[in-house]
């Protein structure tokens, strides 16, 4: 099919041109060479498409980040509109429509408290500005680094945690796999244990173990709060951990302990926000306002690279002063606040509010966690976690691991990708009934095959 003019390539030219010039994320390039790739050409619904023609039902949302499906023409003419008036210019000095309605209705729906819009263009990028905010602000209140603190503030962080692949947001992280290479480029911090109940030896009520998983965050800070600038989580769900579910009543008692001991609170909602757990934001299932939200993946509908660290008040009133005082915050991307994305991003609110994605998702995570139920009798799977529309299936045994489980589920028509040996299930809000028993009945046929 022409796509702009332009005939598609012959699909084997294209698989040795990928594999003589490209190199892949997250990907082990010797196994991608031998392999036959899958080439994507275009996207209609919540399906993808390749170059020869098969159609994918996108069970992962292309990593998380497609809500409303492809193709979808309100998005499609807000960008265009865009682009007829100009495609991109610095947000360095200057300012524009887009970036200033998406900010406003941002701090509209957020938490309350979080008044203030810091855009990038990446999920990592808006974890980094979240930590170099939380730390600037210690140096501005304090007037220098240490002033009432003992030694230069770090942080706290939750073991399995991802927060992104930037050095900042690695530092921050606690996945051996992804991280521990990357140990002498990181900063020091501080690591607290994170529920997993699965593996946790604990017995007792949730709230028992939300209890006992957030006094393992309070011992360090009741020893170490005067050397920490915040605590970083993922409310409710560590997703690149292989969706470990967090207990009711967690999140807010972190938020009440970074109060008690005046720490900063980041919420890392990159993967969490947008609906995925069955709300706009997972801060919300417990009513807490962190000092820091950060935003990104699903803020565009999964169009087009941005990223957003909304803060409060309080935050941004530190770095206030006179031009000599050198007070402002030294940060900040090429391409933050793009215009296309804005618009696309402020294109997938008006469709949230329109088609009041929110309620309608309700029936859907209900029979998500009912062709879950299906699926946990099988032999091979330990687990199964999920929130909202984000789910993990952990299998166990070492019989069926989840790679070839998902290449199955490939080669039936779902594109699934695993993490570790738990199958991802995190379709896009947009998938109907009907396509989601799809993928389910074709996670489980993957798994019993």
């Amino acid at each position: 099919m022409p796509v702009a003019g332009r005939a598609v390539m012959n699909p084997k030219t294209l698989e040795r041109w990928d594999k003589r010039y490209v190199w892949h994320p997250f990907t082990q390039q010797r196994e991608w060479n031998r392999a036959k790739p899958v080439i994507i050409e275009r996207g209609e619904g919540n399906y993808l498409i390749d170059v020869n023609g098969r159609r994918y039902l996108d069970g992962v949302s292309s990593l998380w980040c497609n809500v409303h499906g492809h193709r979808v023409p309100a998005i499609d003419r807000a960008v265009r509109r865009q682009l007829g008036k100009i495609a991109h210019t610095t947000f360095l000095g200057l300012s524009h429509v887009p970036a200033i309605e998406l900010a406003k209705r941002l701090v509209d729906i957020a938490p309350r408290g979080l008044t203030k819009v810091f855009y990038s263009d990446s999920g990592s990028a808006a974890v980094e500005v979240a930590i170099k905010m939380a730390f600037q602000y210690w140096v501005m209140k304090n007037g220098r680094v240490g002033a009432t603190r003992r030694v230069a503030p770090t942080f706290i962080k939750l073991k399995n945690a991802y927060h992104g692949d930037t050095l900042g947001s690695v530092s921050v992280g606690g996945i051996k796999l992804f991280h521990d290479i990357f140990h002498p480029l990181m900063f020091k911090t501080f690591m607290a244990d994170a529920p997993y109940r699965y593996r946790d030896d604990f017995e007792g009520s949730e709230s028992e173990y939300a209890g006992y998983c957030a006094d393992k965050v309070e011992r360090i800070l009741k020893r170490h709060h005067r050397r920490i600038a915040a605590l970083i989580v993922e409310p409710l769900m560590q997703g690149a951990a292989g969706m470990l579910v967090q207990p009711k009543g967690y999140l807010s008692r972190l938020r009440a302990l970074t109060k008690k001991y005046g720490v900063l609170l980041i919420a890392d909602e990159v993967a969490t926000g947008f609906g995925r757990t069955g709300r706009m934001f997972a801060c919300e299932h417990e009513r807490v306002t962190p000092d820091f939200l950060c935003l990104g993946k699903g803020i565009t509908g999964g169009y087009l690279p941005l990223s957003a660290t909304l803060t409060t008040k309080r935050v941004y009133d530190a770095f206030l002063g006179e031009y000599a005082d050198f007070k402002a915050f030294f940060h900040g991307h090429t391409y933050s606040a793009n215009p296309l994305a804005c618009a696309a991003a402020n294109a997938s609110l008006d469709l949230f509010k329109k088609n009041r994605v929110i309620k309608k998702l309700q029936p859907k995570i209900k029979l998500l966690s009912e062709e879950l139920g299906q699926i946990a009798s099988l032999a091979p799977v330990g687990d199964i976690r999920q929130k909202g529309f984000m789910a993990g299936i952990e299998l166990v045994g070492g019989k069926r691991p989840a790679h070839r489980v998902c290449a199955e589920a490939i080669r039936r028509g779902v594109w699934l990708r695993p993490l570790g040996n738990v199958v991802v299930l995190m379709p896009p809000l947009s998938i109907t009934m009907d396509e989601l028993r799809f993928l389910c009945q074709t996670v489980r046929d993957a798994i019993i095959r």
